[in-house]
């Protein structure tokens, strides 16, 4: 190995290198995060932070928490020339009654960050205050229905099998409908409405 060197130059743009040094460096502020007192506690893992590459959201019983967490973040990634990007930066409060709980807890503000939402999409899943699966459900069914209208031509086909035709819904349009479905909670409206939209699949056969 060689010795230690300082590269002040950066890597062009669609390096391979480039991805495995952002992981190095992302993987240290991860662990220093996960060193944080804060979070939830799921099973016997305490639970503060959720990454999935550059995709980072941060978990707190309240603000204050939030708030350590997000300055431990912020410090370290400075320390591997990362920048948070200020844009993309967004907070929610998420409570089975969030109702009584907006009141208490209003805006807070880190730094120059301070944009409340309603609702978040995190690796393609709306996440809301109100805690429920409404919106997210609406957006599975409507992008479902995308895709049924893209393959409704090779569904009315007489010429293809009724089992082909079967197993391409259920390898692609279901898929799409229950994209995350694992972490929601159906009431009997929400059942009806994934029922009425297989339904009309099934009927092109």
């Amino acid at each position: 190995m060689s010795y230690f060197f300082e590269n002040k130059t950066g890597l062009k743009q669609g390096d391979p290198l480039s991805p495995v040094l952002f992981n190095l460096a992302l993987q240290k502020v991860i662990q220093s995060i996960k060193m944080v007192p804060s979070g939830i506690q799921i099973g016997k893992e305490q639970l503060n932070i959720l990454a999935y590459a550059d995709d980072i959201a941060l978990i707190g019983k309240n603000k204050i928490e939030i708030r350590k967490l997000f300055v431990e973040m912020e410090n370290t990634a400075r320390k591997f020339g990362l920048q948070i990007n200020q844009e993309k930066t967004k907070y929610v409060i998420v409570e089975r009654k969030n109702s009584l709980k907006k009141n208490k807890i209003g805006h807070f503000k880190i730094k120059n960050y301070n944009l409340r939402v309603e609702n978040f999409k995190y690796l393609g899943v709306i996440l809301n205050e109100d805690n429920n699966n409404q919106i997210d459900l609406q957006e599975r069914i409507k992008n479902a229905n995308k895709t049924y209208f893209m393959l409704q031509n090779f569904l009315k086909n007489k010429n293809i099998s009724k089992k082909l035709k079967l197993r391409l819904k259920d390898t692609i349009i279901d898929k799409m409908l229950k994209y995350a479905s694992e972490i929601w909670t159906l009431t009997k409206r929400d059942r009806k409405q994934m029922n009425v939209f297989k339904g009309k699949c099934i009927e092109e056969f």
